[in-house]
C-alpha cells in the first residue's frame, strides 16, 4: 500500500512552535502525546485560561479539564490524566517556506541560500564527514576495503562545519576521539569491513587499473548514503567496548540506530561502558492453532454469530415513542435547553425539519430528571437510529433498547490453548470479527455509497477466566445490537467512509502490548465492562435478550 506523506509548518506562537506538547496516560500508565491540531486546540484554550474546553468540534468525545488536569470521555465518564511538557523543541524555519534541494555535486555549482542546520546528533556527524571531505578536496576521499589493521593515529585535525552550522561544545570531545576510537575499533574488525582512507592520487577512471570500476568519491554521495556510512562508523567506534546494559532510550519504541550509534560514541569519548539492548518485539497473533486444539466456550452455544441489517421499528411515531420516556412540565425551570441552547421558558429554538409538537412544550425525562424541550428530543430522535430507543443528551441516560447502525458480517468466538500476559492461569479466548465491504444503507452517513473495511478479519483476545466469559456474553449482545463497529472516519489513517471501532475497545495484541493493546493490563476487563454500560449493555441486558 501506498500513501502520500506531507510535512506540516506551524505559526511560532501555535504549540509546536513554541515546543508545548499535550499527552494523556494510556492503560499501560504510560503517556501518548495527542495529534497536532488536537494538542494545538488544547493549548489555545489552556493560553485563554479556560476552565476546560469540549474536543467534540474537533470530532472526540473528550473534555479535557485543566483544573485537574484530567481527559473526561464524555459518554463513559471515564477519567484520564493529562500532561503538558514544554521540552520538545522543534527547529523554526524564517522566511518562505524551504524546499527539499540536494548538496551540490561540483565546486562550480552554485551554492543554495543558507537554511538553518539541523542539530541533531546524526546530521552532526553527517556534517563532520561532509566537512572532512570538502577540506581534503574533491575526489581524495574513496570507500575502499580494508586490507590491514590501520597505522598508528596521528594527531587528530580539527575538523570544519558545514557552512551554516555550528556544532554544540560536546561535539569537540567527540570529534577529538573520533580517530583513536576508530584506531581500537579497526583493530577488532574483519578484513571486509569499509572504511574511510585518502588516496594520494585523484580517482582513477573506469577501466583503469586492476579493470575493476572505482567507488564513488565521498564528495559525489547524497545525504542518505552519507548517514549510512556516519552509522557504520558509529558502529564500528563502539565494537568491542565493555559493556553495561541499557534499556530502551524512547519507551516502547524502536531505538535509531544512529541515535544508538551517537549515544555509543558519546558514552566511549567519556570513558562510560555501554551496550544498547533491542526494544521487546510486537507480538499480534498467537503461536499456530489446528482444528483440534480449538475448543467451543462453555455456556455459550454456537462459535459462530452472524448479523445482518435490522429494520427500524415502525408503526410508532417519534411522539409516541418519546411519550413513553417523559413527564410534561407545565412551568419550566429558568435554565437552557442544552440541545437548542435557548431558555426553556422560550419557544425551542431548532431551525431544521419542523416534528409535529408545538415549540413551546417543554417534558422531563422520568429516570434522570433533565428536562428538554418537545420540539428539540423529536428532533433528535429523527436525526438518530429511530430504533424505539432514546440516549439523554446530557448524562447518557439510555431509554429502551439501544441499537447502532454495524454493517452486516461475522462474529467467530472460541477457546485456543495459549495464555495471555498476565493470565498465565487460563487459556484464551479469540474474537474474529469479518466485515465485507459494502454499500451504505439509509441509516448511515452517506446513503447509497459504498464503503471500505480495512484489517479484516480482526482478530481479538480476552482471557478465559469467569469475568472474561462474562464479558463475551455482553459482547455478543452489542454484536446482537449492532453496538461494535460502525462507518464513519478512521482516527488512525483519516478515511472516510469506512469501518471504524465504536466506543467499545477491544486488545488486537495477543502477546505484548507495545500499541496499549495487548496484555497485560488489569484494568481491561473493568474499563470494557464500564464502556458496555455506556451502551446500555449490563447483566440485565442478557435477562433480556434470553426473553
Amino acid at each position: 500500500t501506498i500513501r502520500p506523506v506531507r510535512r506540516s509548518y506551524y505559526d511560532p506562537s501555535s504549540a509546536p512552535g513554541k515546543g508545548v506538547v499535550w499527552e494523556w496516560e494510556n492503560d499501560s500508565g504510560s503517556w501518548t502525546p495527542y495529534d497536532m491540531d488536537v494538542g494545538i486546540t488544547i493549548q489555545r484554550a489552556y493560553e485563554k485560561q479556560h476552565p476546560w474546553v469540549d474536543l467534540s468540534a474537533i470530532g472526540f468525545c473528550y473534555v479535557i479539564d485543566f483544573a485537574t488536569m484530567g481527559q473526561i470521555n464524555r459518554q463513559t465518564q471515564r477519567k484520564r490524566r493529562i500532561r503538558r511538557r514544554l521540552d520538545m523543541v522543534y527547529p523554526l524555519v524564517s522566511g518562505t517556506l524551504p524546499k527539499s534541494q540536494s548538496w551540490p555535486t561540483s565546486p562550480g555549482a552554485a551554492a543554495p541560500p543558507p537554511v538553518p542546520a539541523c542539530a541533531c546528533p546524526q546530521c552532526l556527524l553527517v556534517m563532520s564527514v561532509k566537512a572532512t571531505v570538502s577540506a581534503a578536496g574533491p575526489g581524495t576521499a574513496t570507500l575502499q576495503p580494508r586490507k590491514a589493521p590501520p597505522a598508528p593515529p596521528t594527531t587528530p585535525k580539527a575538523l570544519v562545519p558545514a557552512p551554516g552550522a555550528k556544532a554544540p561544545d560536546g561535539m569537540a570531545t567527540v570529534r577529538g576521539s573520533l580517530k583513536p576510537l576508530a584506531a581500537q575499533g579497526g583493530r577488532r574488525q574483519a578484513a571486509s569491513t569499509p572504511a574511510l582512507s585518502s588516496a594520494g592520487s585523484t580517482t582513477s577512471p573506469p577501466g583503469a587499473g586492476s579493470g575493476k570500476a572505482s567507488r564513488p568519491g565521498l564528495g559525489t554521495l547524497n545525504r542518505n548514503h552519507l548517514q549510512r556510512l556516519a552509522i557504520a562508523q558509529s558502529r564500528v567506534l563502539i565494537a568491542g567496548v565493555p559493556t553495561v546494559p541499557v534499556k530502551n532510550l524512547t519507551g516502547s519504541s524502536p531505538v535509531n540506530p544512529a541515535l544508538a550509534g551517537i549515544t555509543g560514541i558519546l558514552m566511549s569519548a567519556a570513558g562510560l561502558p555501554v551496550c544498547l539492548t533491542r526494544p521487546p518485539k510486537l507480538v499480534l497473533h498467537p503461536p499456530p492453532v489446528s482444528k483440534s486444539e480449538i475448543q467451543s466456550i462453555p455456556g455459550i452455544s454456537h462459535t459462530c454469530r452472524k448479523t445482518t441489517k435490522k429494520q427500524a421499528r415502525k408503526g410508532k411515531t417519534p411522539e409516541e415513542v418519546l411519550k413513553k420516556y417523559l413527564q410534561k412540565v407545565r412551568h419550566p425551570p429558568d435554565e437552557d435547553c442544552t440541545i437548542c441552547m435557548e431558555r426553556l421558558s422560550a419557544p425551542s429554538g431548532y431551525k431544521g425539519p419542523q416534528p409535529a409538537v408545538k415549540p413551546d412544550l417543554v417534558g422531563k425525562l422520568v429516570k434522570c430528571g433533565h428536562v428538554f424541550h418537545l420540539h428539540c428530543l423529536v428532533a433528535m430522535y429523527n436525526n438518530g437510529n429511530k430504533d424505539g430507543s432514546l440516549q439523554c443528551p446530557t448524562c447518557k441516560t439510555i431509554y429502551g433498547v439501544k441499537t447502532g447502525t454495524q454493517p452486516p458480517g461475522k462474529m467467530e468466538y472460541h477457546i485456543i490453548p495459549h495464555a495471555l500476559p498476565g493470565h498465565s492461569d487460563c487459556k484464551t479466548i479469540r474474537i474474529i470479527y469479518n466485515i465485507p465491504p459494502g454499500v451504505q444503507g439509509p441509516e448511515h452517513p452517506n446513503p447509497g455509497k459504498s464503503f471500505t473495511a480495512r484489517g479484516f478479519p480482526r482478530h481479538c483476545y480476552l482471557p478465559d477466566s469467569e469475568k472474561g466469559r462474562k464479558v463475551l456474553k455482553l459482547l455478543l449482545v452489542a454484536w446482537d445490537r449492532r453496538l461494535i463497529f460502525a462507518i464513519g472516519t478512521s482516527s488512525t489513517t483519516g478515511e472516510s467512509d469506512t469501518v471504524i471501532w465504536n466506543e467499545i475497545h477491544h486488545k488486537t495484541e495477543f502477546g505484548s502490548n507495545l500499541t496499549g493493546h495487548g496484555y497485560p493490563d488489569i484494568n481491561y476487563l473493568d474499563n470494557v465492562l464500564a464502556e458496555l454500560a455506556a451502551q446500555g449493555i449490563t447483566e440485565e441486558s442478557l435477562a433480556q435478550e434470553k426473553d
